[in-house]
């Protein structure tokens, strides 16, 4: 095969990965058990920065549910799972099973995250949480966005849902 089509095969494969969903686990879906997906992006103002970003299925409630991260080109990065007395991680190194949900995201993205508010944040109820700001004027347009100021370090949490 000669130089110039290697390219063009090569442009080719990456355009079709780029274009690639992950495949979705069926659920239900009503107003009880809603599945949220888009992407997300996390920044800790910590020594040094620490930025993270995915996307995402969120499904469930604060009690038991599931969050899925996925990479850019569709695979899977880790399943984040809970139910009562149950926080497990499964990711490349495995499954691991924690204490709490608090215990398991901060161990998944590196900083406590408040899941709980998150669920209330989506459905458009402004759920206080001790030291952070949820922002959830963009939330008809798909955005939500959360900023921790306490304790340190700083994060911010945005996330573009799917329509």
């Amino acid at each position: 095969m000669n130089p110039p089509r290697r390219w063009l095969l090569l442009i080719a494969i990456l355009f079709i990965a780029g274009c690639a969903h992950p495949t979705r686990t069926s659920g239900l879906n009503d107003a009880e058990n809603p599945v949220w997906s888009g992407r997300l992006a996390l920044q800790v103002d910590s020594e040094p920065p620490q930025s993270f970003s995915a996307g995402f299925e969120l499904r469930g409630n604060a009690g038991a549910g599931e969050l899925a991260l996925f990479s850019p080109l569709g695979s899977t990065l880790a399943v984040l799972a809970w139910a009562p007395g149950s926080a497990t991680l499964r990711d490349d190194k495995g499954t691991r099973s924690f204490d709490s949900l608090d215990a398991l995201v901060a161990q998944a993205t590196g900083t406590p995250l408040p899941i709980a508010a998150l669920f209330d944040w989506l459905q458009g109820r402004d759920t206080p949480v001790p030291g952070w700001q949820a922002d959830l004027s963009r939330r008809a347009d798909g955005r939500l966005a959360a900023r921790r100021t306490e304790p340190a370090p700083t994060a911010q949490l945005r996330l573009a849902l799917d329509r």
